[in-house]
């Protein structure tokens, strides 16, 4: 269960590593700064919008969960490509 700012990055670090990706590999398919990113598994990132939600979240008794989904290649123009079992 992700209750904290740096519970998310922690859960991002750890999904990074497992999927084998460096700091700048992700950065990069994400579109964000190689520094962003290490703030952000750090728990330093956007904080203040992030630990607003989690907060928001924890008042209602609810909890961030992440689960696994299609990720579009790097060489994908359809990032939607894929996710409809008619390939539409």
């Amino acid at each position: 269960m992700l209750r904290t700012v740096r519970d998310v990055g922690a859960a991002v670090r750890r999904a990074r590593r497992e999927a084998g990706l460096t700091q700048q590999a992700l950065a990069d398919r994400a579109g964000v700064s190689r520094q962003w990113l290490s703030r952000v598994e750090a728990g330093k990132g956007p904080s203040a919008e992030m630990g607003k939600v989690l907060d928001v979240l924890a008042a209602l008794g609810l909890a961030v969960d992440l689960v696994t989904t299609p990720v579009a290649e790097a060489t994908d123009d359809d990032p939607f490509a894929g996710l409809f079992e008619d390939g539409s």
